[in-house]
């Protein structure tokens, strides 16, 4: 599996008592979770850029994706979440 990165995650559990290799698997499944969940493809396709100075709403993954990996947006551009 590749390298998640640091993160700081609060793990609550039903159980009062957890062993540590326990608590090890949990934040692994965690990790792993996260991170096929937080990939930029999912977030291409969660989100959508509305461009007010166009009055354009994108929705194409590539072109979200090719803006937000630009840097930062021109004023007046903002990525709106479809939920």
């Amino acid at each position: 599996m590749k390298s998640m990165g640091n993160r700081d995650l609060l793990v609550l559990t039903k159980s009062f008592k957890m062993s540590p290799q326990e608590l090890e698997h949990e934040v692994e499944f965690l990790h792993s979770l996260l991170y096929h969940a937080e990939s930029m493809d999912v977030f291409c396709l969660a989100n959508e850029i509305i461009d007010v100075n166009r009055y354009r709403i994108i929705q194409k993954p590539f072109a979200i994706w090719r803006m937000v990996r630009a840097g930062a947006l021109k004023p007046f551009v903002f990525i709106s979440n479809k939920n």
